[in-house]
């Protein structure tokens, strides 16, 4: 079966396990895990901020991120179809007691124009304008990619009205890996950058927060509330630094066979249109007259997993375990279907 569901669905290869099984370990609650302090000093230093913090997952870092820096009753401003919102389970609002303003972004990227439009007046009646959290890449856009002259501008706006500046950087490194920008780039202009290891990059568990001091002292707290306090969790951390020493340059590899895929389906007779491809996530628009759901079982039963991605929608994602033979055999079911 080839699954291309997501890029969280790949396995850790042997060498990775080798680093796992090896890892020295302590009590990470106890910050003595040296493993997982390596991790967090090493990514820390690759972003050009001061500290960093192991957290399970992507949700916990974003939702660590929220609370930091938000107040209750304050807004976070961020695309109606950011993940923060869309696919954490109501956490800014049961977490942090905030409210989002949802703006329609361009495949899911926010401008400076309309961040600063989106700004609340200083009045009792409205909630106050605190934090901008923006997703690069952008995942319901189809792995869209900022360009970063518009992330320079949309920092300037917030540094202009005193506004906390979030990544959601799930996906980042493959956003690097088409563009000339380097980590310490983005540590310059924001805040606060979440970081997932267990996708593109092919670590089987772990996120991390990045930012000031601070902020990762009082995120050690709120990690410790929400559950993500884990003691020898140096096991998966290590996971995690293989994946930055060994994975990054196998990203790009993973963009050319999305590309390929996309480009060998989009004139099939079933496909409306294709998002266009900047990374490794394929969407495909089918005609009105093709239900997602029975397209998708189609392919099920001919041995190829993706998922229904809103209405009319199926997603793709190329990722580690995903090969060239099998991107040509899902090439050819994909060109058997009617």
């Amino acid at each position: 079966m080839i699954d291309l569901r997501s890029d969280t669905i790949t396995k850790p290869t042997p060498e990775m396990l080798e680093a796992m099984f090896s890892a020295p370990v302590g009590d990470d609650v106890l910050e003595d895990d040296p493993s997982v302090n390596l991790l967090q000093h090493k990514i820390a230093g690759l972003f050009n901020m001061p500290a960093a913090l192991f957290c399970p997952s992507g949700t916990m870092t974003n939702q660590i991120a929220v609370r930091v820096n938000t107040s209750p009753q304050d807004e976070v401003i961020c695309d109606q179809n950011a993940h923060i919102y869309l696919y954490e389970g109501g956490g800014m609002m049961l977490n942090s007691l905030v409210s989002p303003k949802l703006l329609k972004g361009n495949k899911g990227r926010l401008n400076a124009d309309m961040i600063t439009k989106s700004i609340n007046p200083d009045d009792i009646h409205r909630p106050r304008t605190r934090l901008v959290a923006l997703e690069n890449t952008m995942n319901k856009g189809g792995g869209s990619i900022y360009d970063f002259k518009e992330i320079i501008k949309i920092a300037t706006v917030c540094k202009k009205n005193k506004l906390k500046l979030h990544l959601d950087g799930a996906r980042l490194f493959n956003a690097l890996a088409e563009s000339k920008e380097t980590p310490s780039d983005y540590g310059t202009h924001f805040d606060t950058i979440s970081i997932c290891f267990s996708k593109g990059l092919g670590a089987p568990v772990g996120s991390v927060l990045i930012g000031t001091k601070n902020v990762i002292n009082k995120g050690k707290r709120i990690r410790k509330a929400l559950g993500g306090g884990m003691r020898q969790a140096g096991y998966l951390a290590a996971a995690c630094t293989y994946a930055l020493d060994h994975h990054l340059d196998k990203i790009k590899d993973d963009h050319r066979r999305a590309r390929i895929l996309a480009s060998s389906i989009e004139n099939l007779p079933f496909v409306s249109e294709i998002y266009p491809v900047r990374t490794n996530i394929i969407i495909i628009a089918l005609k009105p007259d093709r239900s997602p759901q029975i397209f998708l079982q189609k392919l099920e039963k001919k041995g190829l997993l993706a998922i229904g991605f809103g209405t009319g929608l199926i997603r793709m994602v190329t990722h580690l375990d995903f090969n060239d033979d099998q991107m040509e055999k899902a090439i050819q079911i994909f060109k058997t279907l009617e």
